[in-house]
């Protein structure tokens, strides 16, 4: 029989002490709110394209409803290969240096799970996305945050990072385009990162899932500069991009030594990646890159309309040059993140992320996804606009 206290008992003390997801609670205040605009989960407003649709719909009629080899079709993953190699210089062999995972969030669990002693720290650069934290914990580690300020437009610094290094200090993840401030690292920024890395003898997991949406400045992956391939896991997938949120596909490159890591567990608990999902991720990589690019125009147009408006109606923006998150402050209405968000929700039915979610240094900030229509960007805009009026001082 269960003890009076129910079945609650029998839960870990790990699973005990995190929090439930911070964007998913007001992701679900949503669905009880009438007329609201939201700009909170980070979803693509497009559906998957056509021609993969297509393509999945044939491979189900031929029954094509098997499991794939643990690392994922080998087609799939030289597809992969091919790809990473021309659009960012990252050469991975596919046979042993790719695997193809249940979404990039199966990656990153898989990498932390994979690296991760009890005790060993994982630096991470805050604000940042927020499963980072839970994930490190359910393995024994301990997050370490690297402050990431405005000032330096939330990007990483070699002063920040040599701060937060300490003998316990084993990997540095890292998120760059980055969720939540849609911040992007040069080859320059990362440069003395590297020096860092290398002389701590640290291993990185790199979560690279928007590295296609940048706006003006292109994305460099640091597994693709000197001395950071064989200690950098390099994780992404086809969510955003390719608009593929539920198809659960995501994939990870590196060192062959720790995919083989990765790859004992992912047999053990996923198995493979969904086969019709996969057979989507191929014919997106041979057949979709022209619609990537349309979706991709699309968002940078939103993002020049949106932040703009932001900074016009009072709320400071920097300008974000990759995802499509914009990051601005609420310093001006005298409310903390968390209070404006929810006065944003109940008084303008706008629904936004409030900053302190993604770690201490997000406190006085919201993230507003600008993945929807411009319509509803500019009723969001003008919404937010008289809620910020009226909080202004007389």
């Amino acid at each position: 029989m269960f003890s009076e206290g129910g079945s609650g008992h029998f839960l870990s003390s790990r699973v005990r002490e995190i929090q439930p997801s911070g964007i998913r609670a007001f992701f679900d205040m949503k669905a009880a709110s009438k007329d609201t605009i939201f700009l909170g989960v980070g979803e693509p407003d497009f559906v998957t394209p056509e021609k993969v649709r297509e393509a999945c719909i044939q491979a189900l009629r031929d029954g094509q409803t098997k499991y794939t080899s643990n690392a994922g079709l080998i087609e799939l993953r030289e597809e992969l290969s091919a790809y990473l190699s021309f659009s960012f210089e990252l050469d991975y062999d596919p046979e042993q240096e790719i695997i193809v995972t249940v979404g990039s969030s199966e990656a990153v669990d898989l990498a932390l799970r994979t690296v991760i002693n009890p005790g060993d720290e994982v630096l991470v650069p805050a604000p940042s996305y927020i499963a980072y934290e839970p994930i490190t914990h359910l393995h024994g580690g301990k997050i370490v945050e690297v402050a990431a300020s405005a000032k330096q437009q939330f990007k990483l610094t070699s002063q920040a990072l040599q701060a937060a290094i300490t003998p316990r200090s084993k990997a540095l993840m890292i998120n760059y385009p980055c969720n939540p401030t849609g911040t992007v690292m040069t080859e320059q920024d990362w440069m003395p990162i590297v020096q860092l890395i290398i002389k701590h003898d640290l291993v990185v997991i790199s979560d690279e899932v928007y590295a296609e949406l940048t706006y003006g400045t292109k994305h460099v992956s640091i597994a693709s500069l000197p001395g950071m391939k064989e200690r950098t896991i390099v994780i992404s997938g086809f969510s955003k991009a390719f608009a593929m949120t539920g198809w659960r596909l995501g994939y990870a490159c590196g060192p062959r030594e720790l995919i083989a890591g990765m790859l004992k567990i992912h047999q053990y608990t996923a198995m493979c990646a969904p086969t019709l999902a996969q057979i989507a991720g191929l014919e997106s990589l041979r057949y979709g890159l022209d619609a990537k690019e349309e979706m991709k125009a699309s968002y940078n147009e939103r993002r020049k309309l949106f932040v703009a408006g932001l900074n016009a109606i009072g709320l400071s923006c920097h300008e974000p040059e990759g995802a499509f998150y914009a990051f601005p402050s609420v310093a001006s209405t005298g409310l903390s993140s968390e209070q404006f968000a929810l006065r944003l929700m109940e008084e303008a039915r706008v629904a936004v992320v409030p900053g302190h979610v993604f770690g201490s240094g997000g406190e006085g900030y919201i993230r507003c996804s600008y993945a929807t229509s411009l319509v509803d960007l500019e009723k969001a805009l003008e919404r937010m606009g008289r809620l910020v009026r009226i909080m202004q001082p007389i």
